[in-house]
């Protein structure tokens, strides 16, 4: 007896990293290397066996992180069912992860079209956005996802971060408010509302922020990394040095030998101003 396993996976959550300087500007975002969750739910028995099998080696090749392998799956899929919503998304899904940000949008499209009532499609969708640089279509598909689903804290983060790329910094910080309310042991939420702290130049609020991020994650390096830089900012030498010598250590460990040097950089330019 063949199911049609439905997978849903929720949205990947950037992390926002400063620029390698003594000064705040504007953070380069990156994507987080978390594993998403999955949601994993049976559907009903249907006839059409091939479409189904297509779709089933489609959330295998997703389970093994073949993503190109996904694609060709769920196209075969959506070839012979262009009505199923969940290919559409998943196979956006696996764009996204391949940093195909235009297809995945285009696959997002169609999945809100026979489902308009997809909130985790317009929330990826919000992602890809975000990712073309394109903020104000971002804000408006985060918007449509908490409208459909507003106890999910991830969309107000990818929502807040759209903001603050906008320069709503005050506006970006009220979502990541909605976000710690909904989870308050999110790291995220509190590291980018230090940012946009930093940004609105409230430096104790940001370093704040930042210690909360370590402390519900010891290995958050951004974090250490930007708590060190905002340390400086406040004439915190000795705590500044600290932070970021933890931060390139981290970064080396985890394998992030760019944002190791970056930190080593920083440190370099700190202790070369005395």
């Amino acid at each position: 007896m063949m199911m049609n396993i439905k997978k849903i996976y929720k949205l990947i959550i950037k992390v926002s990293l400063l620029s390698g300087t003594i000064m705040l500007t504007t953070a380069d975002m990156s994507l987080s290397q978390e594993t998403p969750e999955v949601i994993l739910e049976d559907r009903e028995e249907m006839p059409e066996l091939t479409a189904i099998q297509w779709y089933n080696q489609g959330v295998d090749e997703i389970e093994a992180g073949n993503y190109q392998a996904a694609i060709n799956a769920f196209s075969e899929s959506i070839k012979l069912d262009a009505t199923d919503a969940d290919a559409y998304y998943n196979r956006g899904y696996s764009y996204l992860v391949l940093e195909q940000f235009q297809a995945a949008i285009n696959d997002y499209n169609q999945a809100v079209e026979l489902n308009p009532e997809f909130a985790y499609a317009y929330g990826n969708r919000c992602y890809a956005y975000y990712q073309l640089k394109n903020y104000k279509n971002a804000v408006s598909d985060c918007s449509e996802a908490i409208k459909l689903e507003p106890n999910y804290p991830d969309f107000y983060i990818y929502r807040g971060n759209a903001k603050d790329d906008l320069e709503m910094h005050q506006a970006a910080i009220l979502d990541y408010n909605e976000a710690i309310e909904l989870n308050g042991n999110n790291a995220k939420a509190y590291y980018n509302r230090g940012l946009a702290y930093n940004r609105l130049g409230k430096s104790l609020k940001a370093v704040a922020d930042y210690t909360k991020a370590i402390e519900l994650n010891p290995n958050f390096a951004d974090a250490y990394h930007n708590r060190g830089v905002t340390q400086f900012k406040l004439e915190e030498r000795e705590k500044a040095i600290a932070d970021l010598k933890k931060a390139a250590t981290l970064f080396q460990s985890q394998g992030n030998t760019n944002n190791a040097q970056k930190a080593l950089n920083t440190l370099t330019t700190l202790q070369d101003s005395r």
